[in-house]
């Protein structure tokens, strides 16, 4: 039985994450932790990590960049592999989180979806195997409370392509203040914002003639709970060092 600590517990998500974690017969909550202690869980609720001092396997972190500080002290000192699902990190905080996986296993990724990574592992064969013969242009749709443009899993399926290709290529946000053909090697990147999308992605490999697509799209926002949980599975049995859905899709295969 896998023993978790849910910090965020009382959020959206977490509440989402309770509801599946109670329908899992080998995961537990054991404990959350929120600052909002009012709703009712069948597990005790600390407003504090420090509050909490029984044993449990894994912490997932599905709550606010403001609490990833104290949370990651907690994991260091109980030596507890960590799973943060909070996305808007500062660049201070992505680097507090590789200094943490010196000596704790940590998992981070931009996005949960188990569904978006295989896209993005089948995008890097693509554009491995099409380079020099085909314009790559990547387009995210996202719900009208969105603040940031492109998204975060736009941008690290732009990374992931890059990661393949021999050229580096150039990212292209806005086309319409130059008016000029795009060239060869640069990656469109494009953002919709509408409604309440939950989030779709799409890598377009345009060539000659013949056009290839890779897409996703999340129904709910459910499917990002369930990728924090088959994360913090894989999670629990390894050893310190930062890890990412991708290497959870590799082991997959």
């Amino acid at each position: 039985m896998l023993k978790i600590i849910l910090n965020g517990c009382n959020g959206k998500m977490g509440q989402v994450i309770t509801r599946l974690v109670a329908e899992q017969p080998d995961t537990e909550i054991v404990a959350g932790f929120d600052i909002n202690d009012s709703i009712a869980n069948t597990y005790p609720v600390f407003t504090q990590p420090s509050m909490f001092t029984g044993a449990a396997d894994v912490i997932i972190d599905f709550s606010h960049p403001d609490g990833l500080a104290p949370l990651l002290s907690y994991a260091l000192e109980r030596k507890m592999p960590t799973v943060v699902a909070t996305t808007g990190l500062s660049a201070a905080q992505a680097e507090s989180l590789k200094a943490a996986s010196e000596q704790i296993p940590v998992f981070f990724t931009a996005n949960m979806s188990l569904g978006v990574n295989l896209m993005i592992d089948l995008a890097k064969k693509a554009a491995k195997l099409l380079e020099g013969s085909f314009n790559i242009e990547i387009i995210e749709k996202h719900h009208n409370q969105k603040i940031d443009a492109p998204s975060g899993t736009a941008l690290a399926i732009a990374d992931a392509v890059s990661s393949v290709l021999t050229e580096t290529p150039e990212y292209v946000y806005d086309r319409h203040s130059s008016r000029k053909k795009r060239t060869a090697t640069e990656i469109g990147l494009h953002a919709v914002r509408g409604g309440t999308i939950v989030g779709e992605h799409e890598i377009i490999f345009a060539g000659t003639d013949e056009i290839i697509s890779i897409s996703h799209s999340a129904a709910s926002k459910e499917v990002f709970a369930v990728g924090s949980i088959r994360a913090a599975l894989y999670l629990a049995g390894q050893s310190a060092g930062m890890y990412s859905m991708g290497d959870l899709v590799e082991a997959m295969q």
